[in-house]
C-alpha cells in the first residue's frame, strides 16, 4: 500500500518563500500543482480565461467540463455566487475547510470558463495546511477575494495524483508542485448542488449524504442517472479515474472463474478483502492484494494502488465489487468509472 504519511509531517517543509512565489506564479497566470486533503489540484487564477484555458490545455480536459474554485479560510463565498442560499452557509458552517463542494449561481462578474459555460460555480475550502497557506497569500494579492481553480492535476480520465511525485510522473517538469505529502482523505471532494433550490448529490465522497442530511434536514437526491437537469460537474463523466492497465470490477464470484481461465504464463492482479480471497491470495500468477475493509481506508488508497498496480507488470487489474451500501458510494464510484473506460472501449 501507498506510504501514508500524514499532510501535517510534511507541511513545514513548504516554506514561506515557496508559499510566496507559488502565489505570484499564479498572479502572473501561470499554474501550479498543489496538496488538498482530497487529491493534488492543478491551479490557476480562477478569474482568469487565460489561466483556465492553460489548465484545460496541459490536462486535455473538455472545455466544457467545470473545474472547482478553491477558497481560502477567510475567503468570502459571496463574491463567487450571485446568492448564497441558507442550506450552503449551513454546509460551509458544518465542513468547510474540507471536502465538500457546493454548486451554486454564479456572479455575473466570476467568468464562465471556470463553469464550463454554465450559470453556476463550485467551490470548496480545503483544509490541508499548505493548500490554506497557498490560498491565503493568493488571495492577499488579489484583495481577499482570490480563488483557485483547480482539477485534479493529471491527465484527464487518469488516475487522480495524491503524491506530489504522481504529479509528476503525469506532466514532468513542466508544472511547478508543491509537495505536501500524502492526500488524507484519497478521493475527490463530496459535490452538492444547491444551485437549483434542493440539495442533490452530484460526486459522492468523504462527506457523505448522511452527513448531509444531518445538517440540512433532509437526505439529498442521490445520483442515479435520472437527473437531467443536473449541472455537469468535476468527475462526473461515465468512464473516469482509469488506469492504463485494463480493469474490471465484478463479484468475487464472477472473477473466480477470470482467474481459473487465464492464459498460461498471465499474470493478473486481484484487488480484493482479505475475507474472500481464499486460495487466490498465494495462487501463481496472481497478484493479490488484500483491500481494506474500511470503506475511508479503501478511498485513502485507492489511486495510489492503481497507480502501483500499473507498474506491476500485469494484464488485467480484477477487482472485487464492493457491497452496494451507502457507506461505500463514494469507492464504488471511483472504481466503477474506472472500469467503465474499459467497457466503453470494448463497445
Amino acid at each position: 500500500m501507498p506510504d501514508q504519511t500524514k499532510p501535517g509531517d510534511v507541511a513545514s517543509s513548504v516554506g514561506a518563500d515557496e508559499i510566496a512565489h507559488a502565489a505570484a506564479m499564479l498572479d502572473a497566470g501561470q499554474l501550479v500543482a498543489f496538496p488538498t486533503e482530497t487529491v493534488y489540484g492543478l491551479g490557476g487564477d480562477a478569474e482568469s480565461p487565460d489561466a483556465i484555458a492553460r489548465i484545460y490545455a496541459a490536462k486535455g480536459r473538455p472545455s466544457n467540463h467545470p473545474v472547482i474554485v478553491h477558497l481560502a479560510p477567510n475567503g468570502d463565498p459571496n463574491y463567487w455566487v450571485a446568492q448564497l442560499p441558507s442550506d450552503a452557509q449551513r454546509l460551509i458552517d458544518a465542513f468547510w475547510p474540507g471536502p465538500l463542494t457546493l454548486i451554486l449561481k454564479r456572479a455575473a462578474h466570476i467568468p464562465a470558463a471556470v463553469s464550463g459555460g454554465q450559470d453556476s460555480v463550485g467551490l470548496r475550502c480545503p483544509s490541508h495546511p499548505v493548500a490554506q497557506s497557498l490560498l491565503t497569500a493568493f488571495s492577499a494579492l488579489r484583495n481577499g477575494h482570490g480563488g483557485v481553480a483547480a482539477p485534479s492535476a493529471n491527465r484527464f480520465g487518469h488516475v487522480s495524483p495524491t503524491t506530489a511525485q504522481h504529479v509528476r510522473e503525469e506532466f514532468g517538469d513542466a508544472i511547478h508542485v508543491l509537495d505536501g505529502g500524502p492526500s488524507d482523505v484519497g478521493i475527490e471532494s463530496t459535490i452538492v448542488d444547491l444551485s437549483r433550490g434542493f440539495p442533490a448529490l452530484l460526486r459522492p465522497g468523504h462527506v457523505t449524504p448522511q452527513d448531509i442530511a444531518d445538517v440540512l434536514g433532509e437526505m439529498p437526491r442521490l445520483p442515479d442517472g435520472s437527473d437531467a437537469s443536473a449541472p455537469r460537474a468535476s468527475g462526473t463523466l461515465k468512464a473516469h479515474y482509469a488506469p492504463r492497465t485494463p480493469l474490471a470490477l465484478l463479484p468475487f464470484d464472477v472473477l473466480e472463474p477470470l482467474l481459473a481461465a487465464r492464459a498460461p504464463g498471465e499474470r493478473v492482479a486481484l484487488v480484493a478483502r482479505a475475507s474472500r480471497a481464499g486460495r487466490w491470495a498465494e495462487a501463481q500468477g496472481v497478484h493479490f492484494v488484500a483491500a481494506p475493509e474500511d470503506p475511508h481506508l479503501y478511498a485513502r488508497d485507492l489511486y495510489g494502488l492503481l497507480r502501483a498496480l500499473d507498474r506491476a507488470n500485469v494484464s488485467r487489474i480484477l477487482i472485487e465489487k464492493l457491497p452496494d451500501t451507502i457507506e461505500w458510494i463514494a469507492v464504488n464510484d471511483r472504481l466503477g468509472r474506472a472500469a467503465a473506460a474499459f467497457e466503453a472501449n470494448e463497445a
